[in-house]
């Protein structure tokens, strides 16, 4: 688990690092007029609440800082992904992750391994939109299994046999 949220952030690193400048914080009509900065900027608060709170035992994806600064400058961007992969392992334990739905807070005890779990399964969902966008604004080869389910990827290969 941890094995595969490492590599899936550093396969994001380097395909961020290829990206031209000016398509990084560019709009992008195909993805509704969000940026490839504002998909990677919530893949990685979304790690950092995990990561966050995982000392107090309470996560709350809602409370995410918002930062600018990840969704434009693609730099300091693959700096925090980083941090994410040297702070992501951690022994498991019981957290409790909260939620506002519809005004009102709710509660669910979960595990911090399920939502590392749950923060790939996520990542891998942003990188597909992701993936939109790099090939509306470049040509840049992207591989196979870019935005691509592990389980995707497993039965893509199962059908070429």
């Amino acid at each position: 688990m941890f094995k595969s949220s490492i590599a899936t952030i550093e396969q994001f690193k380097d395909i961020l690092l290829q990206l031209p400048e000016d398509c990084y914080a560019h709009s992008c009509e195909a993805l509704f007029n969000a940026s490839i900065g504002q998909h990677t900027r919530h893949i990685i608060e979304l790690y950092q609440c995990l990561i966050n709170g995982y000392d107090n035992s309470d996560v709350s994806y809602d409370k995410r800082e918002r930062n600018k600064r990840i969704e434009q400058d693609v730099h300091f961007a693959v700096s925090q992904l980083q941090l994410i992969q040297s702070n992501l392992e951690r022994p498991n334990k019981t957290v409790m992750v909260t939620y506002d739905l519809g005004g009102m807070e709710t509660n669910l005890e979960s595990n911090y391994y399920r939502e590392v779990m749950y923060n790939l399964e996520h990542t891998i969902h942003h990188h597909a939109l992701i993936k939109v966008g790099i090939n509306h604004f470049t040509s840049i080869e992207l591989p196979e299994s870019f935005g691509v389910a592990p389980s995707t990827m497993q039965h893509r290969e199962a059908c070429a046999q």
